[in-house]
């Protein structure tokens, strides 16, 4: 059985905007500190003694473990010396924000799908001052043909698009320096003739015997 509703008489003269008052503990005053050592927070202000919590401008690094080696140099590393791929963890993690094919099923068929389309269509999100790559994978299914550009693509997922009939372009990322275009081919210059040789062409004598 539901519970009854329960009239609730107000005083009207309670609700007046000048007898308004916040509930009790919603504000507290402020934490006055330096105020002599008989407050509790006078001295050192809360800070403690000399150290880098101490200093202004002080911010902890995540991971920081007092300089214990940290849990993610304790784990195994990747192949590959001095790369941010070597060791996928900790502050040398590196980010992609992952798009499933089956979410690019909301796109009409022929469409050219782009990192800035998906972010309209809500796909990728929170990804405006990240500037995170996006990376396409394969989970779901897709029906239709579509262009689709994104920074990185696994494997299954590049068949699933181009089984539908569609296609992948990879982009670059932002401050990647452009692939220089193939040089051209530099043009041979003429073998010297050989000492002894018949005259050149533009060398040979007038037929009248005078020297030109």
């Amino acid at each position: 059985m539901p519970d009854e509703t329960r009239s609730v008489t107000v005083d009207p003269q309670s609700v007046r905007l000048e007898s308004l008052s916040p509930p009790a503990g919603a504000k507290r005053e402020r934490k006055r500190i330096g105020r002599g050592i008989g407050s509790g927070n006078g001295k050192t202000s809360g800070r403690g003694q000399k150290g880098a919590g101490a200093r202004s401008g002080h911010k902890k690094r995540d991971g920081l473990q007092g300089g214990q080696m940290p849990l993610h140099m304790q784990k195994g590393k990747l192949r590959g010396p001095n790369h941010k791929k070597s060791m996928p963890m900790g502050p040398h993690r590196t980010f992609t924000v992952p798009v499933n094919v089956g979410q690019l099923a909301v796109f009409e068929a022929g469409s050219v799908v782009d990192v800035d389309l998906m972010t309209a269509r809500g796909i990728v999100k929170n990804n405006a001052n990240r500037g995170w790559p996006v990376k396409i994978l394969a989970k779901g299914d897709l029906d239709r043909a579509l262009t689709v550009r994104a920074h990185a693509f696994s494997a299954a997922a590049r068949a699933k698009i181009e089984a539908a009939g569609g296609s992948v372009e990879v982009l670059g990322l932002e401050g990647e320096a452009p692939a220089a275009p193939p040089a051209a081919p530099e043009a041979s210059a003429p073998a010297p003739p050989e000492p002894g040789g018949a005259p050149a062409a533009d060398e040979a004598p007038a037929a009248d015997g005078s020297d030109v």
